[in-house]
């Protein structure tokens, strides 16, 4: 007759507190380790930005003419230094050309925008007096408060932008460091995965080139979308200030375009330049009008433009991108707020990726059966509702 094998006795209460403590111990050092690794890599990143900038700017640069030069060495059979070479010479000669045709519109408007937009503020504030909605003095401790924060914004993006650029003398050297590095990583840019893959061997460089081309993927599409979406934003609203009759059309359509690389922030930003400016040159019914069509435009853009052409993989909320933009213009600049979500975007990628793993291999964790001999384990006392080991096996 066999004996009947007792079960295990339950442990004590001084044994799972333990536990806990050892867990919560192991942990916080861990995140402790994590933060601290972040501040150093923030700092590497801040000495090292004057460099990081042009390959960043370079990067996004070719994400957009990359599919340009593949289609002319593959379909136009042509070698890989000349379609790179054609392809970056192409996008040069229509940014001019688009420039010389924008110049006579815009050239020195800038200055009437920020006239108009100052004399509709203060068109704004007599409409309050008058009204007797605020106090005299409080409209006047308002504009104060406006004028601190625009200053004090002032001089931390100025900082941002010395921070940002560094040692570098003028923007033409960006722009030129800019540029050659587009021209080499048109020509020689699909090397670079395949040697990554090899340096880093085949478990480590299997992850690292998957990451890393789909961070490339989503970057080119965000980047290409986003123009697509300004386009049409810059189209809606320009030909909607022509018909309202503003006589800084063009120039604030040009504004939007721009505007609407930094979303959120952009498109509120010139939205609000168009309504100021229509205030003073139509009139309340203008501006009323100007403003229907602003936030029509982008109540088309967020719930109908961006979904349709945005996949799902590269949506990001908006509290998201509103931190993100924050930060990165407290930091950098304007330059800072152009590329914040970019990085979020691949930022979100490679925690997409992590996660994909963490739930395979969560999935893929069977407890193997014990038998009637075999002593009682830690992994055992988990499969039953005990403590779980800390790191399961691949």
């Amino acid at each position: 007759m066999t004996a009947s094998i007792p079960e295990p006795a339950p442990p004590s209460r001084e044994r799972v507190i333990a536990r806990g403590l050892e867990w919560c111990a192991r942990w916080s050092a861990r995140w402790i380790l994590i933060f601290i690794a972040l501040w150093l890599a923030s700092q590497v990143l801040g000495r090292m930005w004057t460099i990081l900038l042009p390959v960043v700017l370079a990067l996004i640069v070719t994400t957009v003419l990359a599919p340009i030069s593949i289609f002319l060495e593959r379909r136009l059979r042509l070698p890989a230094s000349l379609a790179a070479a054609s392809t970056l010479l192409g996008a040069i000669a229509v940014i001019v050309a688009v420039g010389f045709a924008l110049a006579p519109s815009t050239a020195g408007q800038a200055g009437a925008i920020a006239d108009d937009a100052t004399a509709g503020l203060d068109r704004i504030s007599q409409w309050l007096r008058d009204t007797d909605m605020v106090t005299h003095k409080q409209v006047d401790t308002a504009i104060d408060a406006v004028q601190d924060k625009l200053t004090a914004s002032a001089s931390t993006i100025a900082s941002g932008v010395l921070v940002g650029v560094g040692a570098v003398t003028s923007a033409l050297v960006t722009l030129t460091v800019t540029l050659i590095l587009t021209f080499l990583f048109l020509k020689d840019g699909r090397r670079f995965l395949p040697w990554l893959r090899r340096l880093a061997g085949p478990s480590v460089g299997t992850h690292l080139a998957e990451v890393l081309g789909r961070a490339w993927s989503t970057l080119g599409g965000f980047i290409r979308t986003q123009a697509l979406v300004s386009a049409i934003d810059a189209v809606f609203i320009g030909l909607g200030l022509v018909l309202v009759g503003v006589p800084l059309a063009v120039p604030l359509a040009v504004l939007t375009f721009f505007g609407g690389f930094v979303p959120i922030v952009g498109a509120f930003v010139v939205g609000a330049l168009a309504v100021l400016v229509a205030l003073v040159s139509n009139g309340w019914v203008g501006a009323l009008i100007v403003l229907g069509v602003v936030v029509a435009v982008q109540q088309l853009e967020g719930n109908v433009l961006s979904p349709w052409l945005q996949s799902r993989s590269m949506s990001l909320h908006a509290a998201v991108v509103l931190l993100s933009v924050a930060l990165g213009s407290a930091l950098f600049g304007i330059v800072g707020a152009f590329l914040a979500v970019p990085v979020t975007a691949m930022i979100a990628v490679v925690f997409r990726y992590l996660d994909e793993q963490v739930t395979a291999r969560s999935e893929a964790w069977v407890v193997p059966a014990r038998s009637p001999d075999e002593p009682d384990t830690d992994a055992d006392a988990g499969a039953r509702g005990g403590p779980e080991p800390e790191t399961p096996p691949a």
